[in-house]
């Protein structure tokens, strides 16, 4: 039932997208045909993604605690590094597509909902070397590995804050004078989705830019990402099917596009 709904959610998604042409919106459109379609090959996909063969090719076992999703239940089970790469992490392009976005907007911070073995942390700090990437994860045995992937990387402006997200992102949007970038990946319940959401709706500004993963995941999600459009202080979402972009931009029209890749 899963596969089916969701795939019709794609097959209409399809059919009512934009490409770069009929945006009328000059901000959509240079977003669109500087970022979203620059599918020109850069040096850095190439050695993260060197990386990321290394975590496909690693074949120890690791113990995954599961927060059941951002609730008080911890759910523990073995699992093959090799097989988290291979099932849980950002496809290339996915992952690609968030560095261009993190390297256009070169966010001061930046706030990662979901590390998993850090490979979209890397593409994110990769992006924004001058900015710092605070990335939440759950898993104290699968932050680790991303700690590993970071020091391979040569990266030292990361911080990794193991934990529930409950408890962890508040502390940190407390300490931080305004959010610049936060990638939402990791939690993919309506209710908990919305909470992240109005958690950093006081401190975000004129060129803050949120990302929502997975908004077709279930229809939760699906309600999940319509609330959020539809919030007074959100002016322009880009839905892309796989992710939403949500912006803050003052004196304009709200405006939601939706747009293939």
């Amino acid at each position: 039932m899963f596969n089916l709904r969701f795939a019709k959610d794609y097959l209409l998604h399809r059919l009512k997208a934009k490409n770069r042409h009929g945006i009328h919106s000059p901000f959509v459109y240079r977003l669109v045909d500087e970022v979203i379609y620059d599918f020109r090959a850069k040096k850095v996909y190439t050695e993260v993604e060197n990386l990321r063969q290394d975590l496909l090719n690693d074949h120890g076992i690791i113990t995954i605690t599961d927060l059941g999703a951002g609730s008080h239940i911890n759910n523990q089970r073995k699992k093959k590094i090799s097989d988290i790469a291979k099932n849980s992490l950002k496809p290339p392009k996915l992952a690609q597509l968030l560095y261009r976005l993190a390297a256009y907007q070169q966010p001061p911070n930046i706030i990662e909902l979901g590390t998993c073995l850090g490979i979209t942390t890397i593409y994110l700090q990769k992006a924004a070397p001058g900015g710092k990437v605070y990335t939440l994860e759950g898993c104290p045995e699968t932050a680790a590995i991303a700690t590993e992937s970071f020091n391979k990387a040569g990266l030292t402006n990361i911080e990794l804050i193991t934990g529930n997200f409950n408890n962890t992102l508040p502390v940190v949007i407390e300490k931080l004078p305004q959010l610049d970038l936060v990638f939402v990946d990791g939690n993919h319940q309506k209710k908990a989705t919305l909470q992240y959401f109005n958690w950093c709706l006081p401190k975000v500004h004129e060129n803050t830019l949120l990302i929502f993963d997975d908004i077709y995941w279930s229809e939760e999600m699906k309600e999940a990402w319509a609330e959020i459009k539809a919030h007074t202080q959100v002016t322009v979402t880009i839905d892309l099917f796989w992710i939403g972009l949500v912006f803050f931009k003052t004196g304009r029209a709200k405006e939601d596009f939706l747009i293939k890749i």
